[in-house]
């Protein structure tokens, strides 16, 4: 743990809260139809996923923040459309 970069970790973290949150959205764009959506989400999505790959291959405590970040991103997104479709 002594050669964690902090940055790096901060980074993984917000990294990862977008990419699921861009799934769950991702998702939606699916369930709806929208391939263009749906396409550009995809891709925006894989490219920030090599990004974490690379990092936890050299150090596998990154695969802490990139999972909380994760489960952020998929909770606030799931949140935030469950009270748009319910309001």
């Amino acid at each position: 743990m002594d050669n964690l970069n902090w940055y790096i970790a901060i980074s993984l973290f917000v990294s990862y809260m977008v990419i699921d949150g861009l799934y769950a959205y991702y998702t939606y764009a699916v369930v709806e139809k929208k391939p263009i959506v749906s396409a550009n989400i995809g891709f925006v999505m894989h490219f920030l996923l090599a990004f974490g790959v690379i990092s936890y291959v050299n150090n596998f405590w990154y695969v802490v923040p990139l999972a909380v970040g994760s489960w952020v991103g998929t909770y606030l997104v799931v949140k935030r459309e469950s009270k748009r479709k319910t309001g």
